[in-house]
């Protein structure tokens, strides 16, 4: 092993945000790393690209003789993970949702053609798990259902970092308060879903305001059982982080109503910005808040005790106030770059042989 270590990053497309900030880090840590497009570099059957079928591996194999890498980091299950396998260099792979629950909800609903390339990306995909040196899901609650996969596996949490410097009080948005603020992505129902009880909380609170920020596939769903009353805005998808750290510099609460979340990260993006959070608690958003100092954690489906917390913090100005900058406090000293950057380094290095 050279003196400074060298990570190789096979990143996706709409993680490549973060990844490069995790590579700055890296650098000021002393690991000098190189982050790519997983796809560009290696893509091979049942891809589009019908040119890299040929040679999937040719493009990986030129870069890992030019930058020799000590090890390689994926954030996803592709071709990328298993040229680092086939080249016998350790690969540390991210696994950022729960991978098995997707695959079984994708073979239940997808059309023949689509369950006979799924079945390839899940041999691509388990052959990444099994010759992978170390898997790091995002949270410990997805690292309990990755044990159980594979109990003989080195597992760690990896968590996304924060660059604090970039989230602070910004302009606000012109919205009418109070109000309550909810982030998140319509894309699996199995987690959207929990917004459609919204209806009996909108009722509650006439005179609160809820915005909503987000998109996908059940948009439409969602906003035919909410936008029919009057304190109910939908604005649509915000571009992250700028629109995002405005968009939580105007609301007075944040709440993320979900059916499962593999850890929360929109949480820790409204602690650090001092706002506080209510929470259904399911999955790993128990990992992101301190319950009852940085915000309320809820039980799926008690509406009663939600809509509660959102008289208490309301009503309440000072406890809303100090659970904002226990949030803060909280996500500074657990969730920075940092921090996360230099536990991931302590676990490359024990995938690493340095004889």
């Amino acid at each position: 092993m050279s003196e400074k270590m060298k990570l190789l990053i096979g990143a996706s497309d709409n993680k490549m945000q973060y990844v490069k900030k995790f590579s700055e880090y890296l650098e000021k840590f002393n690991v000098n790393s190189k982050v790519v497009l997983d796809v560009e570099i290696c893509n091979g059957f049942p891809s589009k690209n019908i040119t890299q079928w040929i040679s999937p591996f040719k493009k990986f194999n030129l870069l890992i003789e030019s930058f020799k890498p000590d090890a390689v980091f994926v954030d996803r299950q592709t071709q990328f993970g298993i040229a680092a396998i086939k080249a016998k260099i350790p690969l540390l792979m991210q696994l950022r949702g729960n991978y098995w629950d997707e695959i079984d909800w994708a073979k239940k609903n997808g059309s023949i053609k689509n369950k006979i390339i799924l079945s390839i990306k899940e041999k691509i995909a388990e052959d990444c798990f099994k010759g992978s040196k170390m898997i790091l899901p995002f949270s410990n609650h997805l690292a309990e259902i990755s044990k159980k996969k594979y109990p003989n596996k080195k597992i760690e949490v990896f968590y996304d970092g924060l660059e604090i410097k970039d989230w602070y009080k910004d302009e606000p948005m012109n919205f009418k308060h109070p109000c309550v603020g909810l982030l998140q992505n319509a894309s699996i129902w199995k987690k959207a879903q929990e917004m459609i009880s919204l209806k009996s909380i909108l009722e509650k609170f006439p005179n609160v305001t809820f915005y909503w920020a987000g998109d996908g596939i059940y948009r439409q769903k969602i906003l035919d059982a909410l936008e029919k009353h009057e304190n109910f805005k939908w604005l649509g998808s915000l571009e992250y982080p700028n629109k995002v750290r405005k968009f939580l510099s105007s609301i007075d609460i944040y709440l993320l109503l979900s059916g499962y979340d593999t850890f929360g990260m929109t949480i820790i993006e409204a602690e650090v910005m001092q706002v506080p959070v209510i929470a259904t608690n399911v999955g790993g958003t128990s990992e992101a808040m301190i319950n009852g100092k940085t915000g309320y954690l809820v039980n799926q489906g008690d509406i009663k005790e939600i809509e509660r917390k959102i008289n208490l913090l309301l009503n309440d100005q000072n406890l809303a106030k100090q659970i904002g900058n226990d949030g803060r406090k909280f996500v500074i000293e657990n969730f920075s770059w940092e921090i996360t950057v230099k536990k991931f380094i302590g676990n490359m290095k024990t995938c690493i042989n340095t004889d």
